[in-house]
Formats: C-alpha cells, structure tokens, sequence
C-alpha cells in the first residue's frame, strides 16, 4: 500500500513546495492586468461609446460580431471592404473564437452588444496578463525560480509595442502571438529537457517504453498545440518555425561533435510538428494556392516539411555513426541537403521556391517604397532612415535592453563552457528576435520576452554570486508558516539586500516607470472627430445596399463580386479604412490591409495603379476623376461616391501626405528650399498646393466642379493656418487663414450643368457662400470665358435647395442662390439636388 500512494506523496510534496512560487506569478499576473487596464476610462466613453485602439482592433470587432451573428460561421471574404474588390481576412480565427466563446459562456448563449464590447475590450489586458505563466516558466528552466519570478516581473511591467498590445482596447491577435508562441517555446523546451534526462532514444519508441516515453511525448503534443494556437492566431507562424529549425541543426551539430545521441531532440521535435500538421488541415483554404499570408497549403507544407527535417536531421545523424564518419563532415552534409532540398523545390513548386527565398527578407529586412511608410515594419534602429536607439529605449528602456545583450553574452559563455539543449534553444530564439526586429518593429512585442528572460538570467547570476539558492533553502527548511517568518530574516546577507536593491532600481524601476507613463493616454484609435465623422456616414448616407453582418462567398476565381446597383465605395487612406466600414457601415476602397492604395511597387516606370495613393497626390480634377473611375471596373460607374480627408491626410512635413506620394514612388517636388528674410526654409511648393488632397482639404474643394463638401468635423489642433499663409503669401492665393474641419467629408456627384449667354468672350463668375455645420462659411466660386456666340457653361457641386429623401443628408450647403456675374451684370440662380445628382442642365 504504501509504494501505491508515494507518486501522490511526491506530487503532493512538489505542489506544496510550488505553492509560494505560484503565488508569487498570481501576484505579479494580476498586478500586469492592473497595468494594462489603468486606461479603462479613455475606452469606455462617458457617453457610452466604446473606443477600441489602433486600427486593427476595429476589424477583429467588426469580425468577432459577424463570427457572434452567424455562429459558428466566421467570415473570411468581406465585400464590404477594398470596395469594388473585397479583401480575404488574412487574420487567424482562433483570436476571434476565444472572444466569441467568452461572450457566449458569459451571456449564456445570447450575448448582448455591450458584453461583447466589454469582452473584446477587456481580452486583451487578460492574455497580456496570462503571458507571465510561460515567461515564468521559461526563466525556471534556464536559472530557477529566481530567473522565472524576475523574468515574470518584467515581461508584467514590460513598456513600449507588448505593453500597448495587450493594453485594454487594443483588441488585436498580437497579444495573442506572443502568448502562445511563448507557451509553444515553454513546452518545447520542457519536452527537450525531460527527453534529454530520460535519455530518450528512438528503441524506446520502438519498444514503446512508455516510463521514458510518456513525459517527452505529453510535453511534445502540448507544444504541438501550442503551435497550433500560435498559427491560427496569425499565419506569420513559420517565424518561430524557423528559430526552431535553426536551433535544431545547431543542436545536431553540437551532438554530433560531442559524441551525443539527438534522438531526443528529433523525436521531440518530430511529434511537435505531426501534431501541429494534422491540427492546421481543417483551416486550409485551398483557393489560396501556397500564400503566406491566408492559411493556404503553404502553412500544412512548412509544417510537415519541419517534420520531415527533423527525421531527415535523425537519419543523416544516425548513417554518420553507423559508418564512422568524421564530425566535421555532418554541417556540411547538412547544407549540402538543404541546398538539393531547395533546387528540388524550385523545379518542382517554382511559387512555393519564392515564398522561401523571399520569406527571410519579409521579416528580417528593411523595407524600401511604399512599405517603408507603415510604422510598425520600419526597423526598431532605423526609425527615420538613419541609425538610432530611440524606439529601443521606448519599448524595452536602455537598461533592460542592455541588461538582455549581456544576459545573451552569458549565456552563450556558459554554453561554450557546458552546453544545454534549453539554454541553447533561448540564445538562438533571442538572437534571431533581435534580427527581426532590426527589420520590423513590430517584432518588439515578441522581443519584450526574449528582453525579459535574458534580463532575469542577468539578474539571476548576480544572485547566484551572493548565495541567493542557499538563502531559498533555508526558506524552505525553516519557514513552515506566517509565524516563522520573521526569524527567516536572520538568514538573509547584506550582499544579497545590495543584490536584491540593484535589481530593483536597474532593470524593474525603469520598467515600471515607462509602463505607468505609457499607460496615461490610453490604447489610440479615433479621435473625437473621427468618430463624429464616421457616426454621420452611418447616418446621412444611402444605404449601400449590402447585409452588414452577413458572411458572404468569395467570388469565383478571376471574377468580381456581385455587388448591387445602390454599392459604392468611400475614399480615404488606407489608415482609416477599418474605422470607416467597422463606425461608419460604409465600403472603403481602402484598408490597414494595405489594400485599395495604388501607386507603384518597383519601379517609377510602372503603370501609377489607381486607388488612394493616386487620388489623393493627382494634380488636377480631371486627373482625380480618372482615378476614381478607373477604381471601378464598371465604365458607367466611379470606385467612390465619398472622399473622406483628415488634417493628417493634408500634412505635408510630419503627416500622412509624403507617405501617399511615396505609395507612387514619385515623392520629388513637393516642397522646396527658400530664402525667406534671409533664412533658408523648406516651404510647400504648387505640385503640393495642386494636389488633389490639398485642394480639398485647404481649399475646401473651392473651384471643383464634381466634389462637395458635405460635412466637416470640428477643427482639431494643426499647422493648418501656417499653410494657408504660405498659399497666400507666396503663391497668390486669397484663402481664410482659419482652421477649419480636422476631417472633412466630400462627395463625388456628376454636378449641376448652369447654360446661359453672355457678350461673347467674356470672362464670367459664378459664386455662393457655403455654410458648414460648424457654422464656418466660406465661398464656393469658378470662372470660364464664353465662346465666339456668347454661350458659357459652369459644372456646379451644390444645391442650392437642400438634400432630398434617400440621398446624402448634407450640412454643409449654400447659404443662397448662386450668383452669376459679368460686367455690370448679376443673376441668381437656384440648383435643385436633383440636377447635381444627375448632370441635368439649368439654364439662366
């Protein structure tokens, strides 16, 4: 009796002697919650709107309400968006079904609009906080419980891209990725360790020696799934896929050289990824061919070819031994195959070949053109086009970040010293993160991880030198209860106070100080006009005719979508595509996909593509409306019906306007050196004041013929003034110098054709005041010559009568009739909506 009940007597022993040290991690995991959700107020609004941060969290709401909508079917093709051509949704469906899954459970099967909010708001906080478990874990297996508690501590208090990622609101699948892609690392490391103790060998497979084979294989099928979950969080998985890869040829080499068996390591790493294959089948779109970017075949191949390698690694392994090959040959027989392996691909999958050959690039590059001008993909050191450390210190603090390089140095002493299969796995999981992140930034919110585990291993050498292990054993000896607490102190040194106090004020004060101040203002996302700008298309515009929440099918390969007569797109930058479908209802033509820009890709010779990029930057009307014709494949109809500007949009020095012109690869020419007054200035030139952006947001479309402005927000904060006074100054303009709308909202509208007959060639005006809903007026004029009879003709925008039922309910119209005038002579004339809606003529 008594041998049946001691593995209860030792599990009962370990868990009581874990039981601190979990408590610890509970602490320090609902402190980090504390942190994350310190912003709640910036989120829920005093008038009871949900403000989600960032762009992303918008779409992952809007899909996550379609997912509720329809459940189980979740929405992979959305017409609503990249209006006329509709965009697949790239993200991962495990994000999205977890929060569907808690506001089932919590609503009891039928949520309510405000618990999927709160949910959606609150998830992320929760998983940010979740993410100390394996960074725990994880610092346990490289020092003790002393690296994992300090590891835990500042991945909890960790500042910059983790931090904002998992902060309430931002409701985006990042913060998931690096929960499960640290869980996927924590068990796979576990898996190594407990195979390399059991000396694991593939006989004991073979003889199914369940006592050795249990505990690896248990560790190897959960790192499996954690795999799974890590991939169908975001399809960029074959990141980590590759640090494992590259881990497990080193390791085979050390083996190798050593005289040591890697059976350990190919049977780990072999049930890993059989796991993980067999998990990502049900998700494949086959339509999607070999893309890295939707789950595709290419997501099964790179799993199962992982799993090929690690048995290809084992055999090769395994012959050298048989036949008593010399060590230095085994990387050279490796690389030998891995470059057959490639020429084999190329011939027999040229697309598969490129995905490969270009994947290394995609991450760890830096990215050149229209690429270049998305933040979270320009390099972490290069943020502006030149070497800095400024971001570094903003998302990890110099300290820790610092702390990290020299806790990556340690380490790889104390491998060349005595290597170990997990110490190895951590160094080269940090080393490749650092290289990601030279090429993205947005790989920080992974190497806040890697930044806090090789921050503790630091720390938890520096308390290995003070005797720290021997001061936890005498914890566990001598303290039994709260009541020997106090007689514990007796122990403790005064080098390890020293120890414990340098810690504290280099590595998790910074950390905590950056986290506070970076948690004031809240997740980001729209700002007050915005969203007023988006609810007022919701409202005072047609209904384009399409089932918001409806989960549509993807056309057929090579053919469009069906969309209905009453469809049509709204044009803005890609930036703010998600606010306006997921606030406004409304179809972009562009989106945060990067889809819908336009432009060139490669080379300033190209075809300039239609869409925002070549909209926004065209030099004329007549250009512009090119462009927005051409964005429909349908002659007889244009791509968008409303163009939507914002004070960013018009910027030209640090806001969105030269990240428009870069998307064209032609950005020369927009603003110019001057001397003015004797100082050299950089000033806006006329290709600047000409662009289509600037007409319509600095002039208010005065002058356009087929563009209205039809609501503005209230004016916001800007340099809006200073260009005004530079377009009056020096080029001959007569604007208000005034700041006006932050976003402005404009229809595209075939326009009013106003006939009349004047002395011939005569120079002739038309002109009305326009009052905004802001109450702002401002005047609204064109000028033509008539002809050799007498005869002239104005294209005009606005009605002078007011909307009609069914059609845009403007605000901003003419305060009167618009008055024609030449020589001595003045008329009216009034516009009806009508008329402007459909080209018809009105004569004087």
């Amino acid at each position: 009796m008594g041998s049946k009940n001691r593995p209860t007597s030792t599990f009962k022993s370990k868990l009581k002697s874990s039981l601190p040290y979990i408590l610890v991690v509970s602490i320090i995991g609902f402190i980090s919650f504390l942190i994350r959700i310190r912003p709640s107020d910036s989120v829920f609004l005093s008038n009871g709107f949900v403000k989600f941060g960032g762009n992303d969290p918008w779409y992952h709401m809007r899909t996550l309400n379609v997912l509720l909508e329809n459940y189980p079917n979740r929405m992979f093709y959305n017409p609503m968006t990249n209006y006329p051509n509709g965009s697949y949704i790239h993200f991962g469906p495990l994000f999205d079904q977890m929060m569907a899954i808690t506001s089932l459970v919590l609503g009891m099967g039928s949520p309510g609009q405000d618990l999927i909010t709160t949910v959606g708001a609150y998830f992320p906080a929760v998983l940010g906080a979740l993410t100390v478990i394996p960074v725990y874990y994880v610092g346990k297996y490289l020092g003790g419980h002393k690296t994992g508690i300090l590891a835990a501590i500042l991945i909890a208090f960790a500042p910059g891209q983790f931090l904002h990622r998992s902060i309430i609101g931002f409701t985006d699948h990042h913060v998931a990725e690096t929960l499960f892609s640290t869980f996927f690392m924590m068990f796979f490391m576990l898996a190594l360790i407990s195979a390399k103790e059991k000396r694991l060998r593939f006989e004991h497979v073979i003889t199914k020696n369940l006592d050795v084979l249990k505990e690896p294989l248990i560790y190897s099928i959960i790192a499996g799934f954690m795999y799974s979950a890590y991939q169908l969080s975001w399809p960029g998985a074959s990141l980590f896929l590759l640090i494992i890869l590259v881990y497990a040829v080193i390791q085979y080499v050390i083996d190798n050289f050593h005289g040591e068996s890697s059976d350990y390591l190919g049977i780990v790493g072999t049930v890993t990824f059989l796991v993980s294959s067999i998990l990502i089948l049900p998700f494949v779109h086959p339509e999607m061919g070999f893309s890295m970017y939707y789950y595709s075949w290419f997501h099964v191949i790179t799993v199962f070819g992982a799993l090929m390698i690690f048995a290809f690694l084992g055999l090769i392994e395994r012959e050298f031994k048989k036949r008593n090959l010399k060590t230095y040959y085994f990387p050279l027989a490796i690389f030998g195959a891995f470059i057959f392996g490639l020429i084999a691909v190329k011939i027999a999958v040229p697309s598969l070949y490129s995905l490969v050959i270009n994947a290394p690039h995609s991450i760890f590059g830096v990215q050149t053109g229209g690429p270049s001008t998305i933040r979270e993909v320009t390099s972490i050191f290069y943020p502006g086009g030149e070497f800095s450390f400024s971001r570094v210190y903003n998302y990890f603090t110099a300290p820790a970040f610092f702390a990290s390089i020299a806790g990556m140095i340690l380490l790889t002493a104390n491998i060349i010293r005595k290597p170990r299969p997990e110490e190895l796995l951590a160094l080269v999981w940090g080393l490749l993160m650092f290289m990601a992140i030279y090429g993205q930034n947005r790989f920080a919110y992974y190497y806040s991880v890697n930044i806090a585990v090789m921050g503790a291993y630091l720390g938890g050498r520096l308390l290995e030198l003070v005797k720290w292990d021997r001061l936890e054993e005498n914890f566990r000896t001598n303290v039994k209860s709260l009541k020997d607490f106090p007689s514990f102190f007796r122990f403790v040194k005064i080098e390890q106070i020293f120890a414990i106090l340098a810690i504290f004020a280099v590595l998790v004060l910074p950390e905590y100080s950056s986290a506070m101040g970076q948690t004031i203002g809240g997740p980001g996302g729209p700002n007050g006009p915005w969203i007023e700008s988006c609810l007022w298309l919701q409202s005072n515009t047609p209904d384009p005719g399409m089932d918001y929440n409806s989960v549509y099918e993807a056309p057929e390969d090579g053919e469009l979508f069906d969309y209905p007569e009453t469809a049509y797109g709204v044009m803005s930058w890609w930036d703010y595509g998600h606010w306006i479908e997921t606030i406004g209802h409304r179809m972009p033509n562009a989106n945060p996909f990067q889809a819908g820009i336009g432009g060139r890709r490669g080379s300033i010779d190209e075809e300039n593509k239609p869409g925002a990029s070549t909209f926004f930057t065209a030099q004329s009307e007549e250009e512009a409306t090119k462009v927005l014709e051409a964005v429909d494949p349908d002659p007889d109809k244009a791509g968008a019906r409303y163009i939507v500007s914002d004070i960013e949009m018009a910027s030209l020095y640090d806001g969105k306007f030269l990240p428009m012109a870069t998307w064209t690869l032609d950005s020369e020419g927009y603003y110019a050196q001057y001397q003015v007054e004797g100082n050299s200035q950089i000033l806006p030139t006329m290709r600047y004041y000409n662009s289509m952006e600037s007409r319509l947001h600095f002039l208010d479309g005065n002058g356009l013929k087929q563009y209205r402005l039809v609501h503005e927000s209230w004016a916001g904060q800007s340099n809006e003034v200073a260009y005004k006074q530079i377009y009056n100054l020096f080029y001959g303009g007569n604007v208000p110098e005034e700041d006006s709308g932050y976003v402005k909202i404009f229809e595209y509208v075939k326009g009013a054709n106003i006939t009349g007959i004047a002395s011939p060639n005569e120079t002739i005006k038309i002109s009305t005041a326009i009052l905004t809903g802001q109450g702002r007026t401002f005047e609204y004029s064109q000028s033509t010559t008539s002809d050799s009879e007498g005869r002239y003709e104005f294209t005009v925008p606005y009605s002078t009568e007011g909307p009609v039922s069914g059609e845009t309910q403007f605000d901003t119209a003419p305060t009167g009739p618009y008055v024609v005038s030449y020589e001595d002579t003045t008329k009216e004339v009034r516009v009806n909506e009508e008329a402007v809606l459909n080209g018809e003529k009105v004569k004087i």
